[in-house]
């Protein structure tokens, strides 16, 4: 039915009837670039297990935490669908090891670069997903992520409603945003972003959006602040 190796077989726990699905969510680009009639890269497949793993995600979470706030719900879920937890996921099951590149692509690192190896794990649950259906995709990410839903029960906060807090606890004025600047052309904004807090030096980082901006500096000033004073 498949010709999918048993290995991966069993890391992915599907077996496939469209193998050509699979390999496509393993090839980088780098491999699939110039080989007419062999398998495209992952990148569509890609951008439909993004939305996959997040419908699926918030299904769990809104499972597991009965009667939590929207709020929280989507702190959770934000944190379980980035692309750091979605390489861990990688690199747990091994999915490195079955990533087709080009030679140079390896050579500089590429199967254990977090980036590939997230974009490959999304691009997994979309083959699996149009494989076997919604009820298959979501067996895999429940085997992968339950645990990682267990392993934290308090509800993560956000850099700016950390910060804030932060400020708010030392009796200090709220944090200001300032963007500074912004780049690249309209449909592909990066903006620059400063935030400061009274008596102390501001942080600057960059994002695709400004609320994007706005968290990454939010969070270089909480790590300044962390080294400063210690938590």
């Amino acid at each position: 039915m498949s010709t999918v190796s048993d290995p991966l077989g069993k890391i992915l726990g599907h077996r496939f009837s469209r193998p050509e699905l699979v390999r496509e969510a393993l090839s980088h680009s780098s491999a699939a670039q110039g080989q007419s009639g062999g398998p495209a890269s992952y990148e569509r497949l890609e951008f439909l297990g993004d939305r996959v793993l997040g419908l699926v995600v918030a299904r769990l979470l809104f499972d597991r935490f009965a009667g939590e706030s929207e709020g929280h719900l989507a702190r959770r879920h934000a944190e379980l669908v980035r692309k750091e937890t979605l390489a861990r996921v990688a690199v747990g099951i091994g999915l490195g090891r079955h990533i087709r590149l080009a030679r140079g692509e390896e050579e500089a690192g590429g199967r254990n670069n977090p980036a590939i190896l997230a974009d490959v794990c999304e691009a997994v649950i979309a083959a699996i997903f149009l494989d076997g259906g919604f009820e298959a995709a979501a067996a895999f990410i429940g085997r992968h992520w339950a645990a990682l839903i267990e392993e934290d029960l308090t509800p993560p906060k956000d850099a700016k409603t950390a910060l804030q807090e932060w400020a708010q606890g030392r009796g200090l004025d709220l944090p200001v945003y300032r963007e500074i600047d912004r780049e690249g052309p309209p449909h592909a904004p990066l903006f620059k972003v400063e935030v400061s807090i009274e008596n102390h030096p501001p942080e600057v980082a960059s994002g695709p959006s400004k609320r994007t901006a706005e968290q990454a500096a939010a969070g270089a000033l909480l790590a300044q602040l962390e080294v400063r004073y210690g938590g």
